[in-house]
C-alpha cells in the first residue's frame, strides 16, 4: 500500500487511499491495521475512506492520530462508490486495497463505469 501511494506524488491531487478490511490476519488484525493508518500518515496520504466494521475503525483511528488530515469512515462498497464520486477531483490519486473478500474492486468498477462483479 504505502509504495503504490508514494509513488503518486507527480499527479498533482490528493493521494486518496480507500482501504477495506484484511480479513485474514487472525490474532493480528487489530495491530495490523493499525500499523496501516499510520503507514499511511507516513506517506502523506491526505484522505482515507476506511471502508467496513471494527478492523477500519482501528485503521482509521490509527491514521488520523498519526496525521492523516482527513478520514471517512463508511460501511459498505456501494457507500464508497457513491462518496467517493462526490468529492473526487481529476488530479487525484486514489489507491483501492484490502482482501479479496471485501470485494472493493466494485469500488473502483463504480468509479470507472465498469459493470459492478461479485454483487
Amino acid at each position: 500500500m504505502p509504495e503504490a501511494v508514494a509513488d503518486s506524488t507527480e499527479a498533482g491531487g490528493r493521494r486518496i487511499a480507500v482501504l477495506g478490511e484484511m480479513l485474514e490476519l487472525g490474532d493480528e488484525a487489530v495491530e495490523a491495521h493499525r500499523e496501516v493508518g499510520r503507514m499511511a500518515a507516513e506517506h502523506s496520504v491526505d484522505l482515507i475512506v476506511a471502508v467496513g466494521d471494527t478492523l477500519a475503525k482501528q485503521l482509521a483511528l490509527a491514521a488520523g492520530a498519526a496525521g492523516v488530515p482527513d478520514i471517512a469512515m463508511v460501511g459498505d462498497n456501494g457507500t464508497a462508490a457513491a462518496y467517493l464520486a462526490s468529492i473526487l477531483r481529476p488530479d487525484d490519486v486514489v489507491l483501492v486495497k484490502a482482501s479479496r473478500g471485501g470485494q472493493l474492486w466494485q469500488i473502483a468498477q463504480a468509479l470507472t463505469g465498469q459493470p459492478i462483479t461479485g454483487l
